[in-house]
């Protein structure tokens, strides 16, 4: 499909002017980034993964009621998403103790939380994200009373599919984090699950061994992404029809 007028281009992926109104073409890229930013690699064939582990995890979410911007895989590379208003806000949940979490409150990574946690960011890349309560989204207007309720509900509901799904192929689901976009019907609105859902916004373990499979391999530098991600999708059944070549990410200067 003809590429059409950029929208937005972020840290891994660009988004581009859909074909029909209210549609958006959501472009994969290969970019791996950590801590905000400051590192930086291009890791071949990592776009090509998230995107099509994203459609699955999307599809599955979509089968049992929960509304995403999903529309269709395009190709190995690109999605037809609906265009959203995003609201500000990361939501993380998460089930076991890691990350920034870990080192907020002393707690060893990898214990169990006694229920799942939710938390919210505020999207801003100048200011690193920052935890943010329900408090300062209220007093902000960034989100209202009941979008706030719809936001947690989407968030287990995501929670528990993601779980499942991830338990019934070894590995365990640790956190996640997910955005929310408003999408209008005339003067309705409701709320939908935007960006993506892929190995780069969870933390996966295998179950059996600790072993990440997840973006903390590209953060740690605990070897191949490619091969972690290339994993998920085989487990989960859903490997590309040509699967990237694994090897060492190319540093970009």
């Amino acid at each position: 499909m003809a590429r059409r007028k950029k929208i937005y281009e972020g840290k891994a992926k660009t988004l581009y002017e859909g074909p029909e109104p209210g549609t958006l073409v959501q472009y994969f890229k290969d970019d791996a980034t950590a801590f905000n930013a400051e590192k930086h690699d291009i890791i071949e064939g990592k776009g090509v993964l998230n995107n099509i582990l994203s459609e699955f995890f999307m599809l599955g979410l979509g089968q049992i009621g929960v509304p995403t911007h999903f529309l269709k895989r395009l190709n190995m590379r690109e999605q037809l998403v609906r265009s959203c208003e995003i609201i500000p806000l990361e939501i993380i949940v998460r089930n076991y103790a890691a990350g920034s979490l870990s080192k907020r409150l002393g707690i060893d990574e990898g214990t169990q939380l006694p229920r799942p946690i939710v938390e919210y960011c505020y999207k801003d890349d100048g200011l690193g994200d920052p935890l943010v309560t329900e408090e300062h989204i209220a007093a902000f207007g960034w989100a209202s009373q009941q979008d706030m309720d719809d936001i947690l509900s989407l968030a287990l509901r995501v929670n528990d599919f993601m779980s499942g799904v991830m338990l019934a192929v070894g590995i365990r689901l640790v956190d996640f984090k997910i955005e929310i976009g408003r999408v209008y019907d005339g003067d309705f609105q409701r709320l939908v699950i935007a960006d993506e859902i892929s190995p780069d916004s969870c933390r996966l373990w295998d179950i059996k061994t600790g072993q990440k499979l997840d973006k903390d391999v590209f953060r740690r530098d605990l070897g191949s992404l490619t091969d972690a991600y290339t994993e998920v999708a085989r487990r989960l059944g859903v490997m590309p029809n040509n699967p990237p070549a694994p090897g060492k990410p190319q540093l970009v200067n």
